[in-house]
């Protein structure tokens, strides 16, 4: 049904007055077409289905749970140690003369290489439980020595490899709840590299060397490592329970979780009475990221029903002018005067307004309604800040409206749907198809989120990329190269370029 659409009367008023005369007309032609509005409820409805049946179809019960650290934040906490008690205030001091690492090549082929994040040195933690809290200063492949704590924090301290040439020094102090990490290349002169406020340690915690090996990632997912460290010189001071040194896995056991490849596993020898140990560990002490998790989702794998919604609202955007071509109405609704761009900034307010309305009830209804059957099913979602989850869902609502705008545009200029529809279509969607498959480089991947209208994409990241985690972040494991505003910038500019022309050519080409 097309509405009838009436002139403008001469002697109108083309200020405000008439803008606002104008934005009634379109409203009024919008609301009058069933299938128009029909479109908008099924594109806020395809966003909530597609919510339901992520929460539903997702079942993955025999997962290993998700550490969680002392803020909240979902961690990896699987690395080998050799630990004692430590009661009350006390120090623990070692030096390191060499830490290698093996990849695999293929199933059961171990071979020497470099995993950069391989860590290997000396941590105070509240217990051996996952998530527990801690503080650990070590010496790292290839980012030098670093105090960490808490799985987020990370300072860098004395740079440069660590081997027999060159072998580091560290220490741990504790007092209270107040753990202070040095480290020395002599022994005599020390650097202080920093000092962390652990709360929850408790009056008693486990101390020594620890070994982590983290998955090494290469584009096309990750695979587990295997690092040893030589240890020598080990002191302490204070009340330490003075014993023998204990092993232990910390982690899952199951070697596939805690990191290790095929036929490995974590291991330690005490050379002798002089304080040296050779450990072997995998795993990594470190915020959890998307790919190196057994099990989790994020809001963005609840929210792919914006995908089908979006290809609806580029149909209505596109079917919103074009139609006027095809009945041959144009020349009714330009009949305004010389200011016709305002005919065409009215369509798009009036367009993006209600998709914006109705895409923002979608999200408002999918997100914690996704995310409550996901858990009930076993699935981790990582979580995020009220904030963050409510701009999630203002950036659904405001990609779905641009991207109707761009499609109202494009159908101007073209005035034929189906041209109009598929250049969108294309312009939008196919980037988001691209990024969505494992095997694309990370290079063109990135490449296509920042310069494409796909970009805007980028408005459901909720994820936290961390320099001390090397990991695949990229579009695919839900990790975008613009923040989400900026991403959602490049959608909009396209839409206002585009809508400039269509403007321009309203006026030159249609009379």
């Amino acid at each position: 049904m097309t509405p009838t659409v009436t002139p403008y009367r001469s002697g109108l008023r083309v200020g405000r007055d008439g803008f606002v005369q104008s934005l009634h007309a379109e409203w009024t032609k919008f609301r009058t077409v069933l299938g128009w509005v029909t479109g908008v409820v099924v594109a806020a409805l395809m966003v909530v289905l597609f919510a339901l049946l992520a929460g539903v179809s997702s079942d993955q019960k025999g997962s290993p749970p998700v550490p969680i650290g002392p803020g909240g934040e979902p961690v990896t906490d699987s690395f080998y140690f050799v630990h004692q008690p430590l009661a009350g205030n006390g120090s623990i001091t070692v030096s390191v003369s060499a830490l290698r690492s093996r990849i695999p090549k293929r199933p059961g082929d171990l071979r020497p290489g470099i995993v950069p994040w391989a860590k290997a040195g000396i941590v105070i933690k509240e217990s051996t439980r996952q998530g527990s809290p801690y503080a650990a200063i070590m010496v790292t492949s290839s980012h030098g020595v670093r105090m960490q704590d808490s799985y987020v924090n990370d300072t860098a301290g004395l740079p440069g490899p660590v081997s027999a040439g060159s072998v580091r020094r560290l220490r741990l102090d504790r007092s209270g709840d107040a753990v202070t990490g040095y480290a020395s290349a002599d022994g005599t002169h020390w650097t202080k590299v920093g000092t962390v406020h652990v709360r929850g340690l408790g009056p008693t915690a486990q101390g020594g060397l620890f070994v982590a090996s983290p998955p090494s990632a290469d584009g096309m997912g990750t695979r587990g490592s295997v690092s040893t460290a030589v240890f020598g010189d080990l002191r302490t001071q204070g009340r330490w329970a003075g014993g023998n040194w204990t092993g232990d896995q910390v982690g899952p056991e199951s070697p596939s979780f805690s990191g290790y490849p095929k036929n490995t596993s974590g291991s330690f020898t005490e050379a002798g009475s002089d304080g040296s140990f050779t450990v072997t560990g995998a795993g990594d002490i470190a915020p959890a990221v998307r790919d190196t998790l057994p099990t989790g989702g994020t809001l963005g794998e609840i929210l792919t029903g914006t995908f089908a919604a979006l290809i609806v609202v580029i149909v209505v955007g596109a079917l919103f002018i074009t139609t006027e071509y095809r009945k041959n109405l144009i020349h009714v609704t330009l009949a305004a005067g010389p200011r016709r761009s305002r005919v065409l900034v009215a369509k798009a307010m009036v367009l993006g307004g209600v998709t914006f309305v109705a895409g923002l009830a979608g999200a408002v209804v999918a997100v914690p309604l996704g995310e409550r059957l996901a858990r009930a099913n076993g699935v981790y979602i990582f979580p995020v800040a009220s904030s963050t989850e409510l701009r999630v869902e203002l950036g659904i609502a405001a990609l779905l409206a641009t991207a109707s705008v761009l499609a109202l545009s494009v159908g101007a200029i073209f005035r034929h749907s189906a041209g109009a529809v598929t250049t969108v279509i294309v312009a939008i969607v196919l980037p988001y198809i691209l990024i969505a498959i494992p095997f694309i480089p990370a290079s063109v991947s990135n490449w296509l989120a920042r310069v494409t209208p796909g970009a805007a994409f980028a408005v459901q990241q909720t994820l936290v990329q961390y320099h001390q985690v090397a990991s695949n972040y990229t579009p695919y494991y839900g990790y975008y190269p613009l923040a989400p505003w900026a991403g959602f910038a490049v959608l909009a500019g396209y839409a206002v370029a585009s809508l400039a022309v269509a403007a321009l050519l309203l006026r030159r080409r249609d009379a």
